[in-house]
């Protein structure tokens, strides 16, 4: 083989790049969000259990929001990913 044979290496696939960019975000944002849930009813049961404050509140409000705020997004990009993943089974498309 010479130097002007040599083989081709497929390039990646840019879409397929993004889908898995898209795919470790919206799990990302999943963790986080449903972390900010549970840290929300930590604080919680131990404000029910000693005294629960205005700081107690406000933080829980706050992790609530937040976990609101990145788990929503996450959810549906998550869908999504899958649903394009199925599409492109569904089609006979080549993955990975």
């Amino acid at each position: 083989m010479t130097a002007d044979e040599t083989p081709r290496v497929p390039a990646a696939d840019p879409v397929l790049a993004r889908r898995a960019t898209a795919t470790r975000l919206a799990q990302l944002g999943q963790r986080l969000g449903y972390a900010l849930f549970g840290l929300a009813l930590v604080v919680f049961f131990v404000g029910l259990t000693t005294t629960f404050t205005t700081t107690v509140s406000q933080i829980i409000i706050g992790c609530i929001v937040g976990g609101s705020i990145v788990l929503a997004p996450a959810i549906v990009v998550g869908y999504a990913v899958k649903a394009a993943a199925r599409d492109d089974v569904e089609q006979g498309r080549e993955i990975g």
